[in-house]
């Protein structure tokens, strides 16, 4: 039996910040290590030089544990401002992740909702590697998941630059 391929967590907030700048933001590939407490940085892959369908780029992260990472990623769905989605590929090419950003205007105006899943594929990962050792470890790593997912939206949105790219 399969307990971590499905395996999902997702955060929903709503954030003072135009549905556009917040575009911008969550697809600025390159600026995610300012934000985010795992991901340490990012770039887009020859010839893409920002978020379309097919684009690739590569992820660095360092986890608590201290291990460090490097992830190729292919976007999925690029539809500006709305959605912004990659798959996270393993080394032999299969899903091991799925992420997925959407936003949507609110009635408050200048505001965002934002929704931002994680969705484990099939593929080889760290948490598939954990999660045989110890099962429990698969709750652990989406909790820690959720903390990381809001902690990086909360830090976009607060973000002086309001969705100018450096």
């Amino acid at each position: 039996m399969d307990l971590v391929t499905g395996a999902e967590v997702a955060v929903a907030l709503t954030v003072p910040v135009d549905r556009h700048h917040l575009w911008d933001l969550v697809t600025a590939i390159e600026r995610i290590g300012e934000w985010s407490p795992e991901t340490t940085g990012a770039r887009w892959c020859d010839p893409a030089t920002g978020p379309a369908e097919f684009a690739r780029f590569v992820g660095h992260n360092r986890f608590p544990s201290g291990r460090e990472s490097t992830v190729t990623c292919v976007v999925t769905e690029a539809e500006r401002p709305s959605t912004f989605a990659w798959h996270v590929l393993d080394p032999d090419g299969e899903v091991g992740s799925i992420w997925r950003y959407d936003l949507r205007d609110t009635d408050d105006r200048g505001a965002t909702a934002v929704r931002h899943t994680f969705t484990h594929g099939p593929g080889t990962t760290g948490l598939r590697t954990s999660a045989g050792q110890d099962p429990r470890s698969i709750d652990d790593r989406l909790v820690s998941l959720c903390r990381i997912m809001t902690t990086t939206i909360v830090a976009m949105a607060t973000d002086r630059t309001r969705g100018a790219r450096r």
